[in-house]
């Protein structure tokens, strides 16, 4: 049952391609809201907390010290989940969930193909693309480095509020409801939890209240490079 359940709504319901009108909305809300231009959407990771079996037990043991699935969601202006990879494990690092992801295929696909006005954004832990802004590490006070990680920051909390949101409608995904189920099972509950809140968003269900008490914790940034001639993405 599980398997169906995943396919039909997640295929119907979580869809990485945007219409050049969608593009055009989120791009003009983006920069309304925050000043920057270009941007569709974001990006950032989710722990789903597990009791882990005691094969490779140590694999699902994250950064944050419980046993869980690293989960990477992407999401639009209007808080739709436009993409969902739940299938690492808790110590996986972002970047690489990143870069094993189909949407950083589609996102570079899309790039070369023509479209450069289009970008999302993702904290600290994600690499630097043309198509994907992360912020200024450590920039200091009063700089413009600092300026764009503050818009960068605002910009970013609607991801923060999608995940506070699924995790306020569906308490199965809080980090204190531990799933007891194989990995594989918990990356399809994921996955459904994340396609009925796009069919939620559809049909105009009131969001929970309270989810802001289950926004992430934004990732430290690290000190920037002072002169740098790099490639297209640095420069962007």
């Amino acid at each position: 049952m599980l398997p169906i359940m995943e396919a039909k709504p997640c295929n119907a319901w979580i869809k990485t391609h945007m219409t050049e009108a969608e593009k055009q909305q989120a791009r003009r809300k983006f920069y309304t809201q925050t000043g920057i231009p270009n941007v569709i959407g974001c990006v950032d990771g989710t722990h789903i907390g597990i009791i882990a079996s005691s094969e490779n037990k140590h694999l699902y043991l994250n950064r944050k010290g419980f046993y869980g699935i690293n989960a990477m969601i992407a999401c639009d202006h209007d808080m739709l989940i436009r993409f969902v990879d739940a299938r690492y494990a808790g110590s996986t690092h972002d970047s690489f969930v990143w870069y094993s992801s189909s949407l950083k295929r589609y996102l570079e696909n899309t790039y070369q193909r023509g479209d450069q006005n289009s970008a999302y954004l993702g904290d600290s832990g994600y690499p630097l693309h043309e198509y994907l802004l992360t912020p200024f590490r450590n920039a200091l006070p009063g700089t413009i480095e600092a300026t764009f990680n503050k818009k960068h920051s605002k910009a970013r909390n609607v991801v923060e509020r999608t995940i506070g949101v699924l995790k306020c409608r569906f308490r199965c995904l809080l980090n204190e409801r531990k799933f007891c189920y194989a990995p594989s099972k918990v990356t399809m509950i994921v996955n459904i939890c994340y396609a009925l809140h796009n069919i939620c968003k559809q049909y105009n269900v009131n969001d929970p209240e309270g989810n802001d008490s289950f926004v992430d914790v934004v990732v430290p940034l690290e000190p920037p490079e002072e002169h740098f001639s790099g490639s297209a993405e640095e420069r962007r």
